[in-house]
């Protein structure tokens, strides 16, 4: 039986995400950057304990929340090796290529950095989950803000490997914002024009846009569809002066 994953929306466009191991009722959330908020999600869901708490990197809206998710519902802290000097004290230390454990589920370690280092995301093979922070997001990719574009290039084409089915939980709402960017890329791109209308559609009712998959991003995301790496490169430095 899979991991199922659902959105905690919090902070201004942050999500964290809640996974259930079906076989066993494990539970796991990823990324909490603020406290109440989750929490009173959690509780509204009927979660009442935490088996692990997922880290993807340090940076506060990811790990803001973390004290008073745990106090309230436990949860051994799972995070990177390469980041452990910068994260609250990990009960479980992973590497790239390595993988943790959530009841009868199993995640592979991905190395992803660019955004940060020590950036990494968790793949549930059994599920299709893959839990990316701010390295993959609907139709972008975060900054480079402790990485280079060569990183993230190979970050992100090590993300294109998995099967397009799988679903991509990113760290931000930031679907539509990425599409007015991406269509100054390709205005042609009919993959993205459709994606345009969905995303429109899913605000307009009070939905999110994410997750998305793999398959959707192939067709629609400029970052993944850079040929190379001074390819993306020209993109990012486009996307972060584009108003």
């Amino acid at each position: 039986m899979p991991v199922t994953v659902t959105a905690i929306p919090h902070l201004s466009d942050n999500y964290a995400w809640l996974l259930r191991d079906l076989a066993t009722g494990a539970t796991a959330l990823c990324d909490p950057g603020e406290g109440p908020a989750v929490i009173a999600a959690l509780e509204k869901l009927g979660v009442t304990k935490l088996d692990k708490i997922l880290i993807t990197h340090h940076h506060g809206d990811h790990i803001g929340g973390i004290p008073a998710v745990q106090a309230r519902f436990g949860g051994a802290l799972v995070g990177a090796a390469a980041d452990q000097h910068r994260l609250p004290k990990l009960d479980e230390v992973v590497r790239p290529g390595g993988t943790t454990t959530l009841g009868a589920s199993t995640a592979t370690v991905i190395d992803t950095p660019g955004h940060t280092r020590g950036h990494i995301a968790y793949h549930f093979a059994d599920g299709a989950v893959l839990l990316c922070g701010d390295t993959l997001f609907s139709v972008g990719c975060g900054r480079l803000i402790e990485g280079n574009a060569e990183e993230m290039f190979r970050s992100l084409a090590a993300l294109s490997a998995l099967p397009d089915d799988t679903l991509v939980c990113c760290g931000h709402e930031y679907t539509e914002s990425n599409i007015r960017f991406a269509r100054t890329v390709e205005p042609d791109n009919t993959a993205l024009t459709a994606r345009e209308a969905e995303a429109k559609a899913q605000r307009a009712a009070g939905q999110f846009t994410v997750p998305t998959t793999l398959g959707q991003e192939k067709a629609t995301n400029p970052f993944i569809r850079a040929k190379d790496a001074a390819a993306l490169a020209a993109v990012r430095s486009a996307k972060d002066s584009f108003r």
